[in-house]
């Protein structure tokens, strides 16, 4: 048994190249010839196996220690891999706070194939199993929430999923499997935008799905070969490629986070910082004994009397753009960007509001990014005598709306 790091960078041999190439090579090829008829061959047509692909399927089964995974063209591909293997009728609950691109896909998609769903704070095991009906037969959340960072444990969700036979769906992209290992927690199935931290570049869209047993498997692997939205070779050696840097890069996310943290902790532009890491809190705690660590992802909410927008338009090194998880630092307002796809009143009732910012760390000196929030921060500072102060309340939302 080899240790994690190891498996970052050797992931598990496929014995498919006779050169001794050192890294995976990548396979173009579309179709692949039969020796003979009659002959059982190892790949035959690229939508249902390719070697390139393969061997980043085993590597991240791997290292989240599933039976076998699955490599889509993106992330949400994954997710509606995972929803495609229910049947109308069937009823699922979900966490609050999903990305807004899966909250698009259950409302605008799978409702309309007859598949029911009920939304649930999983933090409260109560309202969850009273949630659960009889025709429930999966959970799905997000362990670490975007973008307020609450978190959910995902071995006391698992656990009242198997009281009620129903299967526990745990989307990982957050934390990776560096952080936290939802099958070892008691998941049957874990999801991951490899576009963020895994791949963790900015350069390919992918999605990986890892299956705790063969059988669960099975049924992932008919949805990708039926609906063939699968990597291309390329975008898998990309994502390959960067999970050998998977430690090492959060390794340093989490320690600039620390010291920005440390910073904003003590200027009054800022009524609220949400970071696991920040002891004192329920999800301090349930990340103390789940993770390995607390990720590169925080938010905090501005005071009123700074103009989020200014704000984030004052900044240099951080890069105003959705995403998260690569080796520079992006900012967003959720409010307008990654959760714009929620009605108004749903974003606010969330806690999703105009002055809650979003941070995903990169590998920058974490001088420079402080440097760069600092100076932002002066310049999007509301005079005094403003009105628009005057029409801000503490949670950062208009008054008279």
């Amino acid at each position: 048994m080899t240790g994690f790091n190891t498996q970052l960078v050797h992931g598990k041999e496929i014995k498919d190249n006779n050169t001794g190439a050192i890294n995976m090579p990548i396979y173009n090829s579309s179709t692949y010839q039969y020796p003979k008829i009659g002959d059982k061959v190892r790949w035959d047509y690229a939508r249902s196996g390719n070697p390139t692909r393969e061997f980043l399927e085993k590597q991240v089964a791997q290292l989240e220690n599933g039976a076998c995974g699955f490599a889509f063209a993106s992330g949400m591909a994954a997710i509606h891999a995972v929803f495609a293997i229910f049947k109308p009728g069937d009823h699922i609950l979900i966490g609050q706070q999903l990305y807004g691109g899966t909250y698009r896909l259950i409302n605008q998609y799978f409702k309309l194939q007859g598949i029911t769903f009920t939304t649930v704070d999983t933090r409260n095991l109560k309202k969850v199993e009273e949630a659960i009906q009889d025709n429930t037969k999966a959970i799905y959340f997000e362990p670490v929430t975007n973008p307020l960072l609450h978190v959910t444990s995902v071995k006391k969700i698992a656990a009242v999923a198997k009281r009620h036979n129903i299967l526990t769906i745990v989307d990982n992209t957050f934390l990776t499997p560096y952080l936290q290992k939802p099958l070892d927690l008691g998941a049957d199935f874990v999801v991951h935008s490899a576009t963020k931290y895994l791949s963790g570049h900015s350069d390919v869209i992918a999605g990986l799905v890892v299956a705790k047993t063969f059988a669960l498997g099975e049924k992932i692997y008919f949805v990708q070969n039926a609906l063939g939205g699968v990597l291309s070779p390329e975008s898998a050696n990309l994502v390959r490629r960067g999970i050998q840097t998977l430690s090492v890069r959060l390794d340093r996310q989490q320690q600039n986070v620390a010291a920005i943290i440390s910073f904003l902790q003590g200027r009054r532009e800022v009524v609220q910082i949400n970071y696991p890491g920040i002891s004192g809190t329920k999800d301090h705690e349930i990340a103390q004994h789940e993770c390995r660590g607390f990720g590169g992802v925080f938010s905090f909410t501005l005071s009123p009397a700074v103009n989020a927008s200014s704000f984030v338009n004052h900044l240099r090194l951080l890069k105003l753009a959705v995403s998260l998880g690569a080796v520079e630092s992006l900012v967003e307002i959720p409010y307008e960007m990654s959760h714009a796809e929620l009605p108004p009143r749903e974003r606010i009732n969330a806690g999703i509001t105009p002055q809650l910012i979003r941070c995903a760390i990169g590998i920058e000196d974490s001088e420079d990014l402080i440097a760069d929030i600092k100076s932002a921060l002066a310049a999007a500072v509301i005079p005094k005598n403003s009105t628009v102060v005057s029409l801000l309340n503490s949670k950062g939302t208009l008054v008279n709306k």
